[in-house]
């Protein structure tokens, strides 16, 4: 979804109102302060404070969770912090309009928050952003209609494919993948960018061969895709071009869709990516910490919005190399710790 049509969601009560006249296209407020290095961080904020939370398609995880998070921060915080959640293509876009001040937390998948950190990919230099944390796995689900002749990755030439919303890590990880497989994005295969919404209908009404997903499970739409359509839809197994994505970038993993997530005949091996909460390196460390703890504090409301935010775990929230820990969010993380 491009920057002006991005719809914006509450995540407390008036907040609607309140956010959208605030923030315009999404998200950035005003009394948001920067980071004072020479300060003790305390993680108490004294002063009101409203943040914008760049996340992703609407029927996607991301934009789930964080309206989740948006709801759960006024009252891990004594009502100090609001936020309002935003509707966008994710990643790529997300980073971007961090880093341009429309947002103050945006999600990501790690492969494009490492391309930020280090200048590579879609960044040409890198960018100003830090980790709050890393969070749940991002699982790739890569579904064909039945009857469209896909086996593999490399079969998609000539096909109708989605790859994701433009900017988006979806996009990122399909084109890769594509690549892996000896395609040529831009001429092997008939691309449709478009959002997951969009997408799920195309394949229910036959104008979309297959389409690459990047989401936490289960994903709305596609559960929705996989009870519509019963049969006559399908994962594909795109484990084999692992060792060529992990030339690219180590954070590429194996993992398993299991078999009643989405009702599919038996489980799923797939790619998966770690997601992080990433923050503009100057945020006011105070905020970064109290947003950190919510995080935590709150996973198991997080969890009851959708069940991938109950891989958040303190084990791995610091695992985000090369993509620094705002200090704000290491005081937060050595805090929950130690207690």
């Amino acid at each position: 979804m491009r920057p002006g049509n991005v719809r914006l969601v509450a995540g407390v009560g008036m907040l609607t109102l309140l956010g959208t006249a605030l923030a315009g296209c999404g998200g950035r407020q005003d009394n948001v302060a920067t980071d004072d290095t020479s300060t003790e961080v305390t993680c108490e904020v004294t002063a009101d404070t409203r943040l914008g939370i760049a996340t992703g398609n609407a029927t996607g995880v991301y934009y789930v969770v964080g309206n989740a998070l948006a709801t759960q921060l006024p009252g891990a915080t004594g009502g100090k912090v609001t936020a309002t959640a935003a509707e966008t293509g994710a990643s790529v876009q997300n980073i971007e309009q961090l880093v341009a001040g429309k947002y103050d937390i945006a999600f990501s998948l790690f492969d494009t928050a490492t391309d930020a950190a280090q200048g590579k990919g879609s960044f040409g230099s890198p960018q100003p952003v830090q980790a709050l944390a890393r969070i749940y796995d991002n699982y790739t689900q890569v579904i064909v209609r039945a009857d469209a002749g896909i086996e593999s990755v490399a079969d998609m030439k000539g096909k109708r494919i989605s790859t994701g919303s433009p900017k988006s890590g979806t996009e990122v990880i399909a084109n890769r993948l594509l690549q892996a497989a000896g395609l040529d994005p831009a001429a092997d295969i008939k691309a449709q960018r478009l959002d997951l919404t969009k997408t799920v209908d195309g394949m229910k009404d036959g104008t979309i061969d297959g389409f690459f997903w990047s989401g936490g499970i289960p994903t709305g739409g596609v559960t929705d895709l996989f009870t519509t359509q019963g049969d006559k839809v399908k994962f594909i197994d795109i484990t084999p071009l692992l060792p060529k994505m992990n030339e690219i970038n180590t954070a590429y993993q194996t993992g398993t869709i299991g078999k009643d997530v989405y009702g599919t005949p038996a489980d799923v091996a797939t790619i998966v990516v770690p997601n992080v909460l990433l923050v503009r390196e100057n945020l006011d460390a105070n905020v970064a910490c109290a947003v950190t703890k919510a995080i935590f504090e709150k996973k198991d409301e997080l969890a009851k919005a959708n069940a991938a935010a109950g891989g958040i775990s303190l084990e791995t929230a610091d695992k985000t190399d090369p993509v620094a820990v705002h200090r704000g969010a290491r005081k937060a993380l050595d805090d929950l710790n130690a207690g």
